[in-house]
């Protein structure tokens, strides 16, 4: 088996262990992965011997019993075929003119279970945006500081009675991420480890409680880029540890 087929599968993987769930008929999500990923490797273009140009604007295109399944997973779906469409990309080699844009849309023409992808190469900025996953939900981080609990006062707050009423917070200044345990009950860890207080690096797993949460660095295509975002195209470096704790 070569190197693709080991990567096709690797991605199958990805999809399937991201939605459990059984679809009897009609669109799968490792379909729309697939489909991405030939557009991809159709449209590469070189540019020069260190530049291989790939769409990075994708519009996907089912028919509409399949779109209104699809669009029941919310965000997450398009979060996880962004990821693995970058992931792609890495692998090969590929770079993008700028952020990644993946939308759903319905089309009549198309019979069940096809899917039909439309691409477009589109310059600009690329805005990465933090977000908190928790059981399917995902919630960005719009303040430098969001506390995670059972409370009514924690800013994000979780049914959950393994966990104290505020449980742990996540620090985030636009650029590095934090998360400290709040002197919980039970406790908390990352990525398997006990938490105290440690930097978060993008899809960090905290574990509270019964409670599993994800820390995600989401690109975005921005339209109008502003001077000082202009031109970035990696994610900044979350982590880092400049804050302690706070009581």
């Amino acid at each position: 088996m070569g190197i693709l087929d080991n990567l096709e599968r690797g991605l199958e993987r990805a999809v399937n262990g991201a939605f459990a769930k059984t679809f009897r008929s009609g669109l799968q999500p490792v379909e729309i992965t697939s489909a991405l990923k030939r557009e991809l490797d159709t449209k590469a273009a070189v540019v020069s011997r260190d530049r291989i140009l790939v769409p990075n604007i994708f519009t996907v295109r089912m028919a509409s019993a399949d779109f209104s399944r699809m669009a029941a997973m919310g965000p997450t779906l398009i979060d996880e075929l962004t990821r693995l469409v970058t992931k792609h990309a890495q692998s090969q080699k590929f770079q993008f003119a700028g952020g990644i844009r993946i939308t759903l849309q319905a089309d009549s023409t198309l019979s069940l279970g096809v899917v039909q992808i439309d691409s477009e190469n589109a310059g600009g900025a690329v805005k990465w945006v933090a977000v908190l996953e928790i059981a399917g939900k995902r919630y960005p981080l719009t303040k430098s500081r969001t506390v995670i609990g059972r409370g009514t006062e924690a800013d994000i707050t979780v049914d959950d009675s393994g966990i104290s009423r505020r449980h742990v917070e996540v620090l985030w200044d636009g650029t590095r991420a934090q998360a400290n345990d709040l002197g919980s009950t039970n406790g908390s860890n990352l990525n398997g480890q006990r938490l105290v207080s440690a930097p978060l690096e993008a899809d960090s797993i905290i574990e509270m409680g019964h409670t599993r949460i994800t820390f995600r660095m989401i690109p975005e295509a921005q339209t109008s880029p502003t001077p000082s975002s202009a031109g970035q195209d990696s994610p900044p470096a979350a982590g880092g540890g400049f804050w302690g704790p706070r009581e």
